[in-house]
């Protein structure tokens, strides 16, 4: 509702609303009626999507559903991007939450400021993240605009709302200052992106069946050229097989697979060519004399 009450002021008549309907709580669908009735009084349309979850880690498909049906309902739309109301308390969770899973660089950005993501088709972006949450809930009052809580934000099931609960009782940790190391972990995520995609393109040799590209004295940048031969063949891993496998070159020399890719060693050089079929050893048919 932040978002939207601020939309309506900085770019008025140049955005539309979507609101998502996950058919897991029965209060949802009065939800969604009430960001319509919002829109509808000033004037901006708006549309509510329904989506079925798929199996699974439920807050994993539901925002995989989530972002799915935006991207699509954009595209339609004839939208450029989709913006989102994260705010830097949420990026303080989302920081605290891959500390704890020993996440990589990668993952410590946390939330970006801009992103393209999966099954979504237009660009995602996050225009409030220099925001605390209790200064947007004032932008709402000072409108006048009926919001509401949502019950699932208060279920200890889900890592994010216990992980909310344990920032809340530590007040000596501030949220605002570990969204803003997230930022700063974010340029030095970008930074070796970059340097990855120079080393790419200065040492890579790429053709329909076989990659080769020059490894350099930084690990971290290997795993990403590592990453990038395997993406050439529509394959991906893990950055902890991708660096098991890096450490096992480094150790044996050789081959190794990994994704159904062979990678070899020669030198300061990786090649990287899709496995062969194995074979298939046909036994031979035993006779028995009567």
């Amino acid at each position: 509702m932040a978002l939207l009450v601020l939309c309506a002021q900085a770019i008025p008549d140049r955005f539309e609303v979507a609101t998502v309907d996950h058919g897991l709580r029965a209060e949802a669908a009065a939800e969604c009626a009430l960001v319509e009735v919002t829109c509808t009084a000033c004037g901006i349309a708006c549309t509510t999507l329904k989506v079925a979850l798929a199996s699974g880690n439920l807050q994993q498909e539901a925002r995989r559903a989530r972002y799915a049906a935006l991207g699509d309902w954009a595209a339609q739309r004839g939208l450029v991007a989709l913006a989102t109301a994260h705010h830097s308390d949420d990026q303080a969770e989302t920081l605290l939450m891959r500390l704890n899973r020993g996440s990589g660089l990668g993952g410590l950005a946390g939330i970006r400021p801009t992103a393209r993501l999966p099954g979504c088709t237009v660009p995602v972006i996050r225009p409030l993240l220099a925001f605390r949450r209790s200064e947007l809930a004032e932008v709402v009052a000072a409108a006048g605009v009926q919001c509401v809580a949502d019950s699932s934000n208060q279920d200890d099931r889900f890592d994010r709302v216990r992980v909310r609960a344990a920032l809340a009782g530590a007040d000596w940790l501030d949220p605002a200052m570990l969204a803003r190391s997230a930022s700063l972990l974010g340029e030095a995520e970008e930074t070796l992106a970059a340097m990855a995609d120079s080393a790419w393109q200065q040492g890579a040799t790429v053709s329909a069946d076989h990659v080769a590209v020059s490894l350099g004295p930084w690990h971290e940048i290997n795993l990403r050229l590592l990453e990038h031969a395997l993406a050439t063949f529509d394959r991906q891993a893990s950055r902890s097989d991708l660096a098991a496998l890096l450490d096992q070159l480094d150790r044996d020399g050789a081959k190794a697979n990994l994704a159904g890719v062979l990678v070899t060693r020669r030198g300061e050089r990786i090649e990287c060519a899709p496995e062969p079929p194995r074979r298939v050893q046909r036994s031979t048919p035993q006779h028995r004399s009567s």
